[in-house]
């Protein structure tokens, strides 16, 4: 039986956004895989655009996309009060990345991913209470 990603059997919905259709696609398949609900989308705008804007319980959103970064993205869902837990995918973050995920409360899980750790990070996220971000003891 898939890991629904917590204690309850309500199918938890992760919410994907990276303009890499292939990446995109493979970690929606990945996360469908371990029984979570999946909603993908190809950039930030395209999310926002939403009439109704998913609440996912946890996003995994891109820093490096055309238009609006991945950080920029997140700080807006917080601006409209979706204070989900947030993981930033990026290749090589540099210190000034770090030092703003993680005032926001963000953890980083680095391009290439290695084994399980974006799934382990997802499943991190979803184990912490509601509103509780990294930062937060």
């Amino acid at each position: 039986m898939p890991n629904l990603g917590g204690p309850s059997s309500e199918i938890k919905l992760i919410v994907v956004v990276d303009d890499d259709e292939a990446v995109r696609d493979s970690l929606r398949f990945s996360l469908v895989i371990e029984g979570f609900a999946v909603r993908a989308f190809a950039s930030g705008p395209q999310l926002l655009a939403e009439m109704s804007l998913p609440a996912g319980d946890c996003f995994v959103v891109d820093q490096n996309m055309p238009g609006m970064s991945g950080l920029d993205l997140i700080s807006t869902l917080r601006a409209r009060n979706l204070t989900s837990p947030a993981i930033l995918i990026t290749s090589h973050p540099n210190s000034a990345v770090r030092e703003r995920a993680t005032a926001a409360g963000v953890s980083i899980v680095e391009k290439p991913f290695l084994d399980f750790a974006l799934l382990n990070s997802v499943r991190r996220a979803l184990a912490r209470p509601a509103g509780q971000h990294i930062n937060q003891q």
